[in-house]
């Protein structure tokens, strides 16, 4: 387990280094050309044209009513986006080249397109766009009127010679946005459910079921995996707590592993599946964006800001959550125009809200970086929403504390909270940073008096009696140890590099609970 804790976190801190919408747009494209390749051999439904010819029609008309629909709402153009949605659509619809085939496509790209901007809920989607667009062409094509359209969602990509690419380019989009334990979820239902679905019929049926058969069937030969890596996966149609996921994804399982009749016209497997798992998730998240505008910003450490803003809207949050901030600005690279920041504040302070961040590279910044550096007092960005788990344990358990500089945020929010409503708790605070000047919020934390242990390379200065310096020690899985010997009776919270979370891995496993919330930089 410390080894695999040790290798997870190395990896995110590799792919941390992209953008979720990068990272995905990549991985997928990469799928793509695996297909194109597999399509000269005759080892997957489409042919090499119809791959082509398809891609292009899909990437034309998405990126067009994209372009159109940002330009109107006077927002930036997000050609990841468009790409992403159109390489999705490629492998759930049926690809060809003749008039009706390729007008179903363009129909249900423009109506993903829409949907972003029309079926919306205070700039959150409702429903995943890939998978209404798909729905409303396949549902429509069910109907007399309708049935001369030439493509439908076919999902072609379920195939076992797609299988291996889509589960490792897959597996890189849920390390990278955390969502493996979700489509694990989905993907055991959803199997789970085809198995059972199968064996139902092959009774009704007279027949003896063969149970390796149908599980081979249920993996390789139906689209789940794809379904759960590109879909299920997407973070913008999530709820904001995990049980919430897992809930989404548990219902997606049963409803596309045992496809529903309607009407005895069509059912709702697949991506109407997803559209209901949308729903719920809605149910759970009916928060949406709200603006943000920037009141003042201040260095708190040499290398790090604070920034304050007015929020105007409704926004909910729990202490330890974090937002999405969206910062619109020209040229960005390859980390978009999205970050996450850990909520300095706490939730009693609203509608004032503080997020804090470091400066990093200051010789190759990061075009989001310059862009929120460049912010002006009465700036006003959007907040997508709010998510995470690393909330404390209810009742009073014993807690640790792990903070690695700017990391140190989102106990400042939970400290805060706990000391505005008179809450007493055993917590230990064991505060990492580079040297003296950079321990932020040092006079907040103080001020809790609860009791840290600060590891940096000098002591500083005025410490009061419940702070403890580690004498320039390097804080190590040791030296974590050694600070607090009762490690095993608490529930450890981690935030901080990936990196660090690995070189701890070995004491944090002997923790009573760990949670962690790394971050990648910016």
């Amino acid at each position: 387990m410390t080894s695999l804790t040790s290798l997870r976190q190395r990896v995110l801190a590799v792919l941390g280094a992209v953008s979720m919408y990068r990272l995905a747009l990549a991985s997928l494209a990469i799928l793509a050309v695996f297909a194109l390749v597999l399509s000269f051999f005759g080892l997957v439904g489409p042919a090499p044209l119809e791959l082509v010819v398809s891609f292009v029609v899909l990437a034309v008309a998405i990126s067009a009513v994209d372009a159109a629909a940002q330009r109107l709402l006077h927002l930036p153009w997000r050609i990841e986006s468009s790409l992403v949605t159109a390489l999705i659509l490629l492998f759930v619809m049926r690809p060809g080249v003749d008039g009706p085939a390729l007008f179903g496509l363009v129909l249900a790209g423009v109506l993903a397109s829409v949907s972003k901007y029309l079926i919306a809920w205070r700039g959150r989607h409702i429903f995943n766009p890939a998978a209404f667009g798909a729905a409303v062409v396949s549902v429509a094509g069910a109907f007399g009127a309708f049935a001369w359209l030439g493509s439908s969602a076919s999902w072609w990509v379920g195939t076992p010679a797609m299988a291996v690419p889509v589960a490792v380019l897959g597996l890189a989009v849920l390390w990278r946005t955390e969502k493996v334990r979700v489509v694990l979820v989905f993907l055991l239902v959803a199997v789970g459910t085809a198995v059972v679905r199968q064996a139902v019929q092959a009774q009704q049926a007279g027949l003896e079921v063969d149970l390796p058969v149908a599980l081979s069937f249920a993996v390789l030969q139906t689209p789940f995996l794809f379904l759960g890596f590109f879909m299920v996966s997407e973070p913008l149609t999530s709820p904001p707590r995990r049980w919430q996921q897992f809930w989404v994804a548990g219902l997606v399982g049963v409803l596309a592993g045992w496809p529903i009749s309607v009407a005895g016209l069509f059912t709702l497997g697949q991506e109407r599946a997803l559209l209901i798992g949308n729903l719920l998730a809605l149910s759970f998240a009916l928060r949406g964006s709200v603006r943000l505008t920037l009141e003042k910003r201040e260095f708190i450490t040499p290398t790090a800001q604070e920034l304050t803003f007015r929020a105007k809207g409704t926004l909910k949050f729990l202490p330890g959550q974090y937002l999405e901030l969206d910062v619109p600005h020209h040229r960005p690279d390859a980390r978009g125009t999205r970050r996450e920041f850990s909520i300095v504040s706490a939730p009693a302070d609203l509608p004032t809200l503080r997020i804090a961040y470091k400066n990093g590279d200051q010789k190759h910044p990061s075009s989001y970086k310059r862009a929120l550096a460049a912010a002006e007092p009465g700036t006003v960005l959007a907040v997508t929403g709010t998510w995470g788990d690393f909330l404390l344990p209810k009742g009073d358990a014993p807690v640790l504390m792990v903070a690695a500089g700017i990391g140190v945020t989102p106990f400042v929010s939970q400290l805060r909270e706990l000391q505005a409503t008179g809450v007493r708790r055993d917590i230990v605070l064991v505060y990492v940073a580079a040297d003296a000047s950079e321990l932020a919020f040092r006079s907040e934390l103080e001020s809790t008096g609860v009791p840290t242990v600060v590891f940096c390379r000098d002591e500083p200065a005025a410490l009061p009696s419940h702070w403890t310096w580690a004498r320039g020690v390097r804080l190590d899985a040791a030296g974590l140890e050694g600070a607090v010997p009762d490690i095993a009776a608490r529930h450890t919270f981690i935030s901080g590099p990936p990196r660090l979370i690995a070189d701890l891995a070995p004491a944090l496993h002997k923790a009573r609970s760990v949670t962690t919330d790394a971050f990648a930089g910016y």
